[in-house]
């Protein structure tokens, strides 16, 4: 029996990119002749033109599968989502922008084929973009590493293909604040990098500008690591023991000499100390907090509004839909 590859492709105002991003997923499925395919193309919102583009191509494919969220709900929820909808044996996640080249994945197959659960990309080189991304990028990752519990490989996005006993964990992790490339190294199994150039984009600008990215780093750090907190306990620590140090410091000043000086400045300072570093450690606090509330709200993780090209359509032309997780069973129903 033929294998099925599902490839994921998160969408979000891509129209100049399209025209590019369609034949050139096409060419690679059609270059592995051996294998069934299906692509499932997320539109997570988009303003422009991206969905009648996709719903035109999916007419004219029975490969292709189109999601349309019913609002921008971000890439790591358009990721969830075309890997909750997808049936194949194993998965490939890959942006519509073609960064990351298609071609690539032929070899993520062979990898695939010889064992392993999990094929990540690994950049070698990053075309196009300033030296302030990649020293962030290159300091994240790094910075992560060390903070994380779990190792997470340097140098990788979600560009990868996993296997569907990978798929059937990742499915079951209903956590709201996602961070897909360590949720993944977390599940464990089988995994090797493939090294490859990243190029630049065909066309149309980045999704991630500097707020997006921060916010996507804090969740990486949040998510896989207890140590901010940790971090809030040692600045609270090297505050008091500073405190008792100026304490004895005074002390010393009124019984040893004639020195006594009502010193605002020195009040000043230790005021402000301490309270910057109560008003740090509470904002780590209420990071973590914020995470729980979400957790505990158990709303959907997105809604999605119009699907195309799926077998239970029976010939309509959308379905609406809105993916739940139960208390019962973690995984989001159909």
């Amino acid at each position: 029996m033929r294998k099925l590859i599902s490839i994921v492709v998160p969408c979000y105002n891509e129209e100049e990119v399209l025209k590019e991003t369609l034949p050139s997923l096409d060419r690679l499925c059609d270059s592995q002749p051996g294998f069934d395919f299906e692509i499932v193309y997320v539109d997570d919102g988009s303003r422009d033109a991206t969905f009648e583009l996709l719903c035109e191509a999916a007419r004219a494919d029975p490969r292709l599968r189109v999601i349309r969220f019913a609002r921008n709900f971000g890439h790591q929820i358009a990721v969830t989502a075309g890997i909750d909808a997808t049936r194949g044996d194993a998965v490939v996640l890959i942006d519509a922008d073609l960064q990351d080249p298609p071609e690539v994945v032929n070899d993520m197959i062979a990898k695939w084929q010889e064992g392993y659960d999990v094929v990540y990309g690994m950049r070698m080189s990053r075309a196009g973009e300033s030296t302030f991304k990649l020293a962030t990028a290159r300091g994240f990752y790094r910075l992560l590493n060390r903070l994380s519990e779990v190792e997470i490989p340097l140098d990788t996005g979600d560009f990868r293909l996993m296997s569907r006993p990978v798929v059937d964990v990742l499915k079951a992790m209903p956590e709201r604040h996602r961070f897909v490339r360590g949720m993944v190294a977390w599940i464990g199994f089988r995994q090797i990098a493939l090294p490859y150039v990243r190029v630049e984009r065909v066309a149309g600008t980045s999704k991630y500008p500097l707020r997006k990215m921060l916010r996507f780093a804090i969740d990486g750090i949040l998510s896989f690591s207890t140590k901010p907190l940790q971090l809030s306990v040692a600045l609270g620590l090297i505050a008091a023991t500073l405190a008792i140090l100026g304490i004895f410091y005074a002390l010393a000043l009124r019984v040893f000499t004639s020195i006594w000086v009502e010193g605002w400045t020195a009040l000043m300072i230790a005021v402000l100390f301490i309270g910057g570093v109560q008003l740090f450690s509470l904002g780590i606090l209420g990071e973590y907090v914020g995470r729980i509330y979400s957790e505990v709200k158990r709303r959907p993780l997105y809604v999605v509004g119009e699907r195309v090209g799926f077998d239970d359509e029976r010939g309509a032309a959308t379905v609406t839909e809105i993916n739940r997780p139960t208390a019962t069973n973690p995984e989001r129903a159909e």
